[in-house]
């Protein structure tokens, strides 16, 4: 019941696994590095599908080994019969020879029938192993062969689950059973033999310092492969060196076993593709982020341009800014007598108009009225247009079609750096992503300069300015009040020497005072709000004075940035799930690759 929930677990990991792959591999970006990661990770998922296939069946082990190292009399030893030719000095093996139990076929194990040589035999070896007598990788070949052996054994070796290295003295520093050792290592696991122990010295400590950069070898046997299958004929139970060998395949890697070391081959051979990915990301990476650091500093640029246009609009149409702040502080100071000047001085122009519709006479004259009505009315009109819309009439202004064409050539050459595939930008589709971001930014822009306008409403409409102007302004009409209210009731009717009363000339003079302090006033009031709103539409550019103008523009390739870098941060991710899984395999001792 243990190995039934162990194998179901063994497929739901390998199955969860492949499906991360598969969706990080098809979310691979327009990155040339990327697409290379995304066919690597294509092959090895086809790897998975042989993985799947042979969890059902018997642990296949094969010989890797150069020519003469024993190879085959290794195999005739462990089976205890002589099943395949063996020659200690040439080359015997041409053909993969499969060595297996009557109940299997090479198509049950995911093998081409015809890429191999079909061996049944009875031992008790061959109950929990298939055992695979590979080609010589060394061997000299004419060219009129058909296929050589290399091509044969590496088409063979991706089957394999345990790989027995053999060597010998002469043979263990072999350069060319290195290379395809190192080709095979990451999709097995390693049994490391030293050969010929009848004839050769004992060269494992050195064979083991050879391997120890690349290997952990586990424990390196040294056997005799003839004496072995003479003991063997004899029925003679296996001893020694040869004894350790054969308990570790029939007995270690017997039953569940066999599952596990699957399940770390495949971790294996995704974490050697993966880290293979992750050099060839590595290398490609710091060109990618040049080329979005490039299209920020582009934006940046673009995006500094258009705030200054913008503050010159803004600073220039400041006008209408005022009269609106002027609205709003008498809005909400209500109804009080500065409030009331305030509200006159925003609305002077209807109060001409309405004194002129008095003095009409005539139609003409009514005519030029309405023309006089018209245009202030369209002033007003522009004016509130100007003052909603700055920031969108800047962008056209701004960002010319040289402009952006020489940012896109810029970018364009730090996009061949980083390798992404990406046709340059055309001139409409520049203008389509300069139009988009304008229209953003225009949106943006509006609801910040609503928000300008409250604060610094807010600011100027406190109650110790208000009540300050308020006092100033009825302190000035109780002064101007106060002479000729004293003059008409006292002086000239309770007074023992009654007064004249004070002729029209005097309340023209006092008007023109009361007027001139109420300008004073007024002056004053909104020559506050000039540099007040001023500070705050500098400091709102300021914030404008960035990429943030220009987010919209060259948004493509920005997102292809974004895709690739996020690409590379995935692989971390899958690499980091596939190291805590290797961490939970409990496996015999066998070796494999660093």
């Amino acid at each position: 019941m243990h190995s039934e929930v162990a194998h179901l677990e063994l497929l739901a990991e390998i199955d969860t696994l492949t499906r991360a792959l598969q969706r990080w591999s098809g979310a691979a970006p327009s990155w040339q590095q990327a697409q290379v990661c995304g066919a690597l990770i294509r092959q090895l998922l086809e790897r998975a599908g042989t993985v799947r296939v042979r969890l059902e069946a018997p642990l296949i082990v094969a010989t890797l080994g150069g020519t003469g190292t024993g190879k085959s009399a290794l195999i005739n030893a462990l089976v205890g019969r002589e099943l395949v030719a063996s020659g200690r000095q040439r080359p015997t093996t041409h053909r993969p020879t499969l060595i297996c139990r009557e109940n299997l076929t090479p198509d049950l194990l995911g093998i081409d029938p015809a890429g191999v040589d079909l061996v049944h035999g009875d031992s008790p070896a061959l109950s929990d192993l298939v055992l695979i007598d590979c080609p010589d990788p060394d061997t000299s070949e004419t060219a009129e062969d058909a296929e050589t052996n290399l091509a044969r054994l590496r088409r063979i070796l991706p089957h394999c689950d345990v790989l027995i290295i053999t060597a010998t003295q002469q043979k263990y520093r072999s350069a060319r059973v290195a290379e395809e050792l190192a080709a095979a290592a990451p999709g097995a696991r390693l049994v490391f033999v030293q050969t010929h122990a009848d004839t050769d010295d004992d060269i494992r400590n050195d064979w083991q310092a050879v391997l120890g950069d690349q290997y952990e070898p586990g424990h390196l046997y040294r056997i005799d492969s003839l004496a072995a299958l003479a003991d063997s004929q004899r029925g003679i139970v296996p001893r020694g060196e040869f004894g350790r060998l054969v308990d570790l395949l029939t007995g270690e890697l017997a039953g569940t076993a066999a599952n596990r070391i699957r399940r770390a081959n495949f971790l294996d051979l995704i974490d050697d593709t993966l880290a293979r990915c992750q050099e060839r990301l590595d290398g490609s990476l710091p060109a990618i982020q040049r080329l979005a650091q490039a299209v920020s500093e582009q934006r940046t640029r673009l995006g500094a341009r258009l705030a200054d246009r913008v503050e010159e609009e803004l600073l220039a149409a400041r006008r209408g800014w005022e009269m609106r702040l002027v609205g709003r502080v008498a809005s909400r100071w209500g109804f009080s007598p500065f409030s009331l000047v305030l509200r006159l001085f925003q609305g002077l122009g209807g109060l001409v108009s309405s004194a002129l519709l008095f003095r009409v006479r005539s139609t003409a004259q009514l005519a030029l009225w309405g023309v006089f009505e018209g245009a202030r009315n369209l002033q007003q009109f522009r004016a509130r247009r100007h003052a909603d819309h700055t920031a969108q009439r800047a962008l056209g202004d701004c960002w010319t079609e040289d402009e952006l064409r020489e940012s896109a050539l810029v970018l364009n050459g730090y996009v061949i750096e980083a390798g992404v595939d990406r046709q340059p930008a055309d001139a409409s589709a520049l203008a389509s992503e300069a139009a988009e971001a304008g229209h953003r930014f225009a949106e943006q822009a509006t609801t910040d300069l609503d928000a300008l306008v409250e604060r610094v409403a807010d600011r100027h409409a406190g109650w110790f300015t208000r009540w300050t102007y308020e006092i100033l302004l009825v302190a000035m009409v109780a002064f101007v009040l106060f002479r000729p209210a004293k003059n008409f009731f006292y002086d000239s009717w309770i007074a023992s020497e009654s007064a004249p009363v004070l002729g029209l000339d005097f309340y023209l003079v006092s008007a023109f005072w009361l007027l001139l302090w109420c300008t004073l006033l007024l002056w004053r009031f909104t020559g506050r709000l000039r540099r007040g709103l001023k500070r705050e539409i500098r400091r709102l550019v300021g914030t404008w004075r960035g990429a943030a103008p220009a987010v919209g523009l060259f948004e493509s390739l920005q997102a292809e940035c974004d895709r690739a870098m996020q690409f590379h941060s995935d692989l971390a991710g899958l690499r980091e799930q596939v190291n805590r899984l290797r961490v939970q395999l409990d496996l015999p001792n066998l070796g494999r690759r660093r």
